[in-house]
């Protein structure tokens, strides 16, 4: 039979990966979305939407749809989702390896501060600036909604969940973004600090040029630890490198 695979998916590189597996003969490859985002983009391969009811509903949905391994490439602020395919994959045995590119690292010019949530953002802005540029995405703003003398933009690509900073201009845009669009966006809204998410890569770093060239604090929330002993790999030739080696006797 065809060897199954089923890439946890929603990020640029879940997206490459699925395209290179689905054009392998004899590889059938399901990518399955959380549903958060209402437009994700095509997606090579079967998709599935939604939730598996947590470690055990995805535990069992493996041995019922008979997958060979797993690749989670979900986003590196996913930390339930990357939690329970490793509580699942040890259930049923399966090899797994988490897709992760590499997190940010600040240069000599830059004035980041790093915090461990955006709780932890929250504490610290009014001690840095009073307009806010926000790129957190559309979750978990109700840790800034009390900071009521600060004015926000908030930008993702859908509307964000309420509550919000009572003083918030919301901007639904997608990347990637030129240094020359960040630049300009910062210098419209008068921003005088960023609070952004380690997320990684090259799409939405930008940003973190132009405050620089700005000289602008960024406040830049930590990403969550890995669960203990899973296979890490940085990007999309790294998993399909791993995926080989399993085929090998």
């Amino acid at each position: 039979m065809a060897p199954h695979i089923l890439l946890l998916g929603g990020t640029t590189e879940a997206r490459a990966l699925a395209t290179e597996l689905a054009a392998r003969p004899g590889v059938r490859v399901t990518t399955s979305l959380a549903g958060r985002v209402t437009r994700p983009g095509a997606v090579a391969g079967d998709v599935r939407v939604g939730g598996f009811g947590g470690a055990e509903g995805l535990a069992r949905w493996l041995r019922e749809q008979r997958v060979d391994a797993v690749v989670d490439a979900t986003h590196p602020f996913a930390q339930t989702i990357t939690a329970n395919a490793a509580r699942a994959a040890t259930a049923t045995g399966l090899p797994l390896a988490v897709l992760r590119r590499p997190g940010w690292r600040p240069g000599p010019r830059d004035d980041w501060h790093p915090v461990p949530s955006q709780a932890a953002a929250a504490d610290l802005l009014p001690r840095l600036g009073r307009r806010v540029l926000l790129t957190t995405g559309r979750l978990g703003l109700a840790a800034f909604a009390r900071l009521t003398e600060l004015r926000f933009v908030v930008r993702s690509v859908e509307p964000p969940d309420p509550p919000v900073p009572p003083h918030t201009h919301v901007l639904l845009a997608r990347g990637p973004f030129t240094v020359a669009d960040e630049t300009a966006l910062l210098r419209e809204h008068r921003i005088d600090v960023l609070v952004t998410k380690d997320s990684g890569g090259a799409a939405t770093s930008a940003k973190l040029t132009a405050a620089r060239d700005l000289g602008l604090p960024v406040v830049v929330v930590r990403r969550p630890p890995l669960p203990d002993g899973v296979t890490a790999v940085p990007d999309a030739a790294a998993a399909l490198r791993w995926l080989s080696v399993l085929d090998r006797p």
